[in-house]
């Protein structure tokens, strides 16, 4: 009886559910996101503009059957290279701004689950650039084709619909990829300078190494195996579409795994 009227009361449970809603509240009251988002909108419209009325003007000087690796998807969605960018910033952002602030420490005591807010951020980054990415890669592709005219291909054509998505699904894995580096790193510039280090240094890097240690490395590498998905004519010895952007997720998981083993183990 004793231990019973002296056991202290169970901790009450704020839900899952309202704590991704309130990540999602703070995602939108950033001004840094709608900042990304513009420069997302306008990198991959852009792009898409500006390749297509340039590749309209290149194939009517000849013909398309003289260009074989001539990918008229990806001269549409060829914005996803400089989207990517800003995405993955905006993944370091969604984390690290509140560690900046200090906003974290309110965060955690509100929410003393530490990995349910983490997860909780990396679903709202996740879900926001998905929806973001695929309205414009499939907005990109459809002005792209406009202005390719007789050059271009319809969504019908043998692996177009699955890189106008992949090209969504890679710019979902680049927001994680950059939300686990800023969640380890907890620190803007450092996660974004590790994020750039990730995304583009091994590349660099391998062009230093022998010929045969280049060709057995490169296709592996995070942004040459993800870029598979949303490319229709691929060069010799790449990865599957699928494959590669496995390949490709497999960084941001190992990201976003290294912050949640350490979200709890450190002080905010």
């Amino acid at each position: 009886m004793t231990d019973i009227l002296f056991r202290p009361a169970p901790q009450p449970t704020i839900g899952y559910g309202n704590v991704a809603r309130s990540e999602l509240t703070k995602l939108r009251t950033l001004r840094s996101t709608y900042v990304c988002a513009g420069f997302i909108v306008l990198a991959m419209v852009g792009v898409a503009w500006i390749d297509g009325v340039r590749w309209h003007q290149i194939l009517a000087d000849g013909f398309k059957g003289d260009r074989p690796d001539f990918d008229a998807t990806l001269t549409a969605i060829n914005g996803v290279y400089l989207a990517q960018l800003v995405v993955g910033v905006l993944g370091v952002l969604a984390i690290t701004s509140e560690y900046a602030t200090g906003m974290i420490h309110a965060t955690f005591s509100a929410v003393p689950q530490r990995r349910a807010v983490l997860a909780a951020k990396a679903v709202v980054v996740a879900g926001t650039t998905l929806a973001l990415g695929v309205v414009l890669s499939f907005g990109s592709f459809l002005l792209g084709q406009a202005l390719l005219g007789r050059y271009g291909v319809s969504l019908a054509d043998p692996g177009v619909l699955r890189a106008v998505v992949g090209a969504g699904l890679y710019l979902t894995a680049v927001s994680l990829l950059g939300f686990g580096l800023g969640a380890t790193i907890r620190h803007t510039a450092g996660g974004v300078s590790a994020f750039f280090g990730v995304l583009f240094a091994p590349t660099l890097l391998t062009e230093l190494l022998p010929t045969d240690w280049h060709n057995a490395i490169i296709n592996w590498l995070p942004a040459n195996a993800g870029s598979q998905i949303f490319t229709v004519v691929h060069p010799h010895g790449a990865l599957q579409p699928w494959g590669g952007l496995g390949v490709f997720c497999g960084y941001g998981v190992v990201a976003v795994a290294a912050a949640w083993l350490l979200v709890t183990a450190r002080d905010a």
